[in-house]
């Protein structure tokens, strides 16, 4: 979506009238990707779909507070990727688990998903993905799938583009040696 169209629903946004039009082309405009970013994060088909609500219900409440100074896409792109990470933080406190294991029961969800309809490269790629440190697969999801660029990946997460490049380098690094060492599991 080009930025001439952000300022379209930003305007119909801000007209009571057209605030609802604006809300559905922001919907049909975004709801994909940041339904597949949010998925590459959690795995899980259901909560992907419940985190996506939760995204655009956050949207809905605080678009009048948008300040474009970035755009709509990031804003809404961080605010997931924010709700993504409060969800598997959750998800460990709950089950009083660490990390790691958390990681573990994403990778047998991968595994036993109805949704994933991969081959066996494709599984082995999601299992190195989801072995990685969260910030590291966060970075990678953002930059091999999502196509982001550093600076745009930068100001979702508040950090640099040099640890950016990094974190990035070092989780190809881990991929690489995950995909040439390990045994796919089922």
């Amino acid at each position: 979506m080009k930025q001439v169209e952000d300022q379209e629903i930003l305007a119909k946004f801000s007209v009571e009238g057209t605030r609802n039009e604006a809300f559905n082309l922001l919907i049909s405009a975004y709801q994909e990707k940041i339904y597949w970013h949010i998925r590459r994060l959690v795995i899980d088909h259901d909560d992907a779909d419940d985190l996506v609500q939760e995204v655009f219900i956050k949207v809905w409440k605080n678009l009048d507070k948008f300040r474009s100074d970035s755009k709509l896409y990031t804003w809404i792109y961080r605010i997931a990727s924010n709700e993504s990470i409060t969800f598997l933080n959750k998800k460990k406190q709950q089950n009083n688990t660490p990390l790691d294991d958390v990681s573990e029961e994403l990778k047998e969800s991968l595994v036993a998903s109805s949704y994933f309809n991969g081959d066996q490269i494709q599984l082995k790629l999601q299992q190195a993905i989801l072995s990685l440190p969260e910030k590291q697969r966060l970075i990678f999801n953002m930059k091999y799938y999502d196509e982001l660029k550093y600076e745009e990946i930068s100001q979702i997460l508040g950090t640099t583009v040099g640890a950016l490049k990094a974190s990035f380098h070092i989780a190809v690094k881990k991929i690489e040696t995950f995909m040439l060492n390990e045994d796919i599991s089922y």
